[in-house]
């Protein structure tokens, strides 16, 4: 299997999964606080909404946010749900 070699490390797409791995597990502990919900009902939530796949297309720029600021808009987006 050859291996890419990139300028830096963290331009990998394994590393890149691995980080935004963390900040949906990081975005979702702060979820289950603010919605007083076990953090695994917070994930699942968070995976299914709009604010996720947002999060995911990198043309929405939403990545460069941080995670506080992401749980912000997942919680706008239920609000405007109701």
């Amino acid at each position: 299997m050859e291996q890419k070699i990139y300028d830096s490390p963290t331009k990998s797409p394994v590393i890149q999964e691995i980080i935004m791995s963390n900040r949906i597990g990081a975005i979702s502990i702060e979820l289950a606080k603010r919605l007083d919900i076990q953090p695994s009902e917070a994930l699942k939530l968070f995976y299914e909404s709009e604010t996720c796949e947002k999060l995911h297309d990198k043309s929405t720029g939403l990545y460069l946010y941080g995670d506080l600021y992401v749980a912000d808009e997942f919680m706008l987006e239920m609000q405007n749900k109701q």
